[in-house]
């Protein structure tokens, strides 16, 4: 097809579209405030075809971990993609196994069959260097009887001569002809569109509508990181918050290897969980893998609005524990503790006391942080945890007066004045705010580099108490006041 007719056609699918938008999007109708729900692609496959890498290319970005080891996609990772014009949802799936029982891989081919029941299209993906295995027909038996429709797709066709037959064998899976595409060399995508974009075409949407995007969609969703230790409770909490087995839970530790978004509604407001794989000493971090999927950890908290650093009530304020709290507070997020599998403690009242004081204690640059004891597996007092996020958010978002500011300058530095610099007084002469998430201020301040950092905690402390921003991070910036004699010299 050439580039004209293929524009062509495109253009008057667009319009389609965009007519049949209207028609779903009635202000008058049950469903004002709804938009159409965009096409499920879901990229399945054995273990190691390279399902990540495609992914990638097709997302455009570096999102999924990749390493050459098999089984490194544990959960469905979801994010938004074009094809051509068309808005897309790409679900890159873990490798199938045909297994049962209460095993990591059967739980993961639960993943993947349900991934395959959401799907509009699927992408099967089977490694042309290898050919056809016994797994990829058992597989494929098993999509063939969904009825959903298959985009065959042999990976790893760098070298067309090597894989001829690999590719020939794709024909006995019964799913089409097969499409020749290189992920780590980048080539056969355009083939791969244009047969994404014909099996598009054939796809209804009409009565499905996205409630997510659907609900105040001028506000972005509010971004939320569970953060902690491995088997500390993470995606069991996300899974009992949104009511549902989103995500692969077990008894094994390092189950989540890539941060996976969750969206979610609470209270018509739009959530977006990342449950991150666990954090472990650094000096215990060895393999690659695991260094991946720590780095994914440490961007999606630099990403998030709040951070919830969760805990196993059982072993609470570990080391550990310590430094990523003091690496959320670094990158400026807000934080809640929140310590899980409460159920499990008895004497529950002496141990909040005393989990309070040394939260206190232990993260004074966090003064006030809201800390909650819940079972995530049970949900008991679960409903505490968002409200509190609310207000730790708020707490972030704080805008104070310049005004105010200086008025309570004038007032902390009469009752506590900043100590002397080789017997001449430090003035501090103004205040602003500058930013909040976190609340940023500056002061102007005479011999600014002599200000001592203990001064400038009181004044930290001070602005949390007296302007309620407890449990976020301040930042204080001093810098030298203007010399009126300066420019006359």
């Amino acid at each position: 097809m050439s580039r004209k007719s293929r524009n062509d056609r495109l253009d008057a699918k667009e319009a389609a579209m965009a007519a049949e938008m209207d028609d779903a999007i009635d202000e008058s109708g049950p469903d004002a405030g709804l938009i159409l729900r965009a096409p499920k692609i879901a990229i399945i496959g054995r273990p190691n075809v390279g399902k990540s890498t495609i992914f990638n290319r097709l997302a455009g970005k570096k999102l999924a971990i990749v390493n050459d080891r098999p089984g490194v996609t544990r959960d469905r990772y979801e994010h938004g993609a074009k094809v051509y014009h068309q808005d897309i949802t790409l679900v890159d799936t873990a490798g199938y196994e045909d297994m049962d029982g209460d095993s990591i891989e059967s739980r993961m081919r639960i993943q993947t069959e349900v991934a395959i029941s959401e799907a509009d299209i699927c992408l099967f993906v089977f490694d042309a260097r290898a050919g056809v295995t016994s797994l990829d027909e058992i597989f494929a038996a098993q999509v063939r009887r969904t009825g959903k429709k298959v985009i065959l797709v042999a990976n790893k066709c760098e070298s067309a001569r090597a894989v001829a037959a690999g590719v020939a064998e794709g024909y006995s899976l019964g799913l089409g002809e097969p499409i020749e595409v290189s992920a780590e060399h980048n080539m056969g995508f355009e083939d791969l569109a244009e047969a994404m974009d014909t099996a598009l075409e054939g796809v209804d949407l009409a009565g499905q509508y996205d409630e997510i995007a659907g609900v105040d969609p001028d506000n972005a969703p509010l971004r939320i990181a569970v953060v902690g230790r491995p088997n500390a409770g993470k995606s069991t909490l996300i899974n009992t918050l949104i009511g549902k087995q989103r995500l692969l839970t077990g008894p094994e530790a390092g189950v989540t290897r890539d941060s996976v978004a969750v969206d979610w509604v609470w209270n018509d407001r739009r959530v977006r969980f990342y449950d991150t794989a666990g954090m472990r000493k650094r000096a215990r971090v060895q393999e690659t893998l695991e260094k991946m999927s720590v780095a994914e950890t440490v961007r999606a908290i630099r990403f998030a609005q709040v951070v919830v650093l969760l805990m196993d009530a059982n072993s609470v304020f570990d080391k550990q524990d310590m430094q990523i709290a003091d690496l959320c507070e670094r990158e400026g997020r807000g934080m809640v503790i929140a310590v899980t599998k409460w159920d499990t403690i008895e004497n529950k009242s002496a141990l909040a006391k005393s989990l309070r004081e040394q939260a206190t204690r232990l993260l004074p640059q966090l003064r006030g942080i809201p800390v909650l004891f819940f079972s995530g597996l049970t949900g008991r007092h679960l409903d505490r945890l968002l409200p509190a996020i609310e207000g730790v958010m708020e707490n972030w978002s704080a805008k104070v007066k310049t005004a105010d500011l200086n008025d309570w300058l004038k007032e902390k530095t009469q009752a506590h004045p900043p100590p002397a610099h080789h017997g001449r007084p430090t003035k501090l002469r103004y205040m602003a705010q500058t930013k909040s998430r976190p609340p940023t201020f500056v002061v102007k301040c005479s011999r600014h580099d002599a200000l001592p950092a203990s001064y400038q905690r009181y004044l930290v402390n001070g602005l949390r108490e007296d302007f309620g921003m407890p449990g976020v991070p301040i930042r204080l910036i001093v810098r030298a006041g203007n010399n009126p004699y300066v420019e006359a010299g």
